[in-house]
């Protein structure tokens, strides 16, 4: 498969009141074009991180120091990469939204409370679809029924022609002030309004045309889940990213967010960079996975090779955590603790809970490791057992 997403070496870290905290330890991941990418790990391990410095919006007192984050969009030049560390803030907040969205977290927080919800899908396609929109209102000024008075038609035909080519130029921004405009401008709202409504109907909820008319207090939890989900998908990106999207839904909530992720995979998306800490989601959606701990990246393979063979200490204590139905002895932890990514520990992050610690495990992290085919390891005992 062709690479969509690459991030080599990523480091980013947070300059606070009791020292630095090294987030992220020269991360390096691929997702491919139509693939779906899991990234799973303990809470604080640096998943988020990791997305939010693909996205640059890691959030004060946090940096991204180093790396690159390589993206290849343009369909008939694939292998021509830009890294988006080096683009500009416009060219980011145009991206956005549009090639590349972002599912958070926590959907309360996700959504305005003072806007329906109406406008808060059309609100990403006035903003990155302007051009598609003032095509839309072009072609309703040159039709047989449209009413307005030829002089003006002929004027408006102009302002938006211009608008198809320049939508954001600094004529047509002072234009849409003119009073005898408005209601053209109107006219934008009314065909991203009706995009809106067939976004949310494509996510399977009844009655479209009244819930773009509510607000996000009148939703369920897994209504404001799919809202969500509409607004990331309003530009039809090449990717999407899901961060703990299914966390705070019961499991039958989830389990349909996570078949309509699917879905949408197929339809819309080409791919999918999906963030959890639950294994079965990763079993049950992904196709690759990528372990992480302490802001370091472990492990990486098929999902169904990391599942039959796990080849990290910690991908292993991870499996060996998760209940089962067969079991009958008491429930198995990953002994000691998380680490201080303040004072972190020297060489593999890992080695002081590791059963498998050697003394180069002390000294200098491992690289990673090709251990059978597009299985990638960083540890000094695995590579010594293969």
């Amino acid at each position: 498969m062709a690479k969509l997403l690459e991030t080599e070496n990523l480091v980013t870290n947070f300059y606070t009141y009791e020292g630095v905290v090294k987030a992220l330890n020269k991360v390096s991941l691929v997702v491919d074009h139509g693939a779906t990418f899991g990234l799973v790990g303990e809470s604080g391990c640096g998943k988020s991180v990791t997305v939010r410095s693909i996205m640059r919006i890691v959030p004060e007192p946090g940096h991204i120091e180093g790396g690159k984050v390589i993206v290849y969009l343009d369909e008939k030049r694939r292998h021509a990469g830009m890294d988006l560390l080096a683009q500009s803030e416009a060219f980011m907040e145009s991206l956005r939204g549009d090639r590349i969205s972002m599912i958070f977290q926590e959907p309360n927080a996700a959504l305005n409370p003072t806007m329906s919800i109406g406008d808060q899908v059309a609100e990403s396609f006035l903003f990155h679809q302007k051009k598609q929109l003032c095509t839309a209102v072009l072609r309703d000024l040159e039709s047989e029924n449209c009413r307005t008075i030829f002089p003006l038609k002929q004027f408006l035909r102009t302002v938006y022609r211009s608008a198809v080519q320049q939508p954001d130029s600094l004529t047509l921004n002072i234009l849409r002030r003119i009073p005898i405009l408005k209601h053209w401008q109107s006219r934008l709202k009314k065909e991203a309004r009706q995009h809106a409504i067939e976004i949310i109907a494509k996510l399977g909820l009844s009655n479209p045309e009244q819930i773009v008319d509510q607000y996000p207090h009148n939703l369920s939890g897994g209504m404001k889940q799919r809202i969500v989900i509409a607004i990331a998908l309003a530009c039809s990106p090449v990717l999407l990213i899901a961060d703990e999207a299914t966390s705070n839904l019961d499991v039958t909530i989830q389990a349909q967010i996570l078949e309509l992720l699917r879905r949408l995979k197929q339809e819309v998306i080409s791919s999918i960079l999906l963030i959890t800490h639950d294994l079965g989601v990763v079993a049950e959606t992904c196709d690759r996975v990528g372990v992480m701990y302490a802001g370091n990246l472990c492990e990486v393979a098929d999902v169904r090779d990391l599942f039959q063979k796990p080849l990290h200490p910690y991908t292993r204590a991870l499996l060996d955590a998760v209940p089962k139905l067969s079991m009958n002895d008491d429930l198995k932890s990953i002994e000691g603790h998380v680490p201080n990514l303040v004072t972190a520990p020297s060489g593999c992050r890992f080695h002081p809970r590791c059963p498998h610690a050697m003394a180069a495990c002390r000294e200098a992290f491992p690289e990673m490791t090709e251990i059978g085919k597009d299985h990638l390891v960083a540890c000094y005992w695995a590579a010594a057992q293969s």
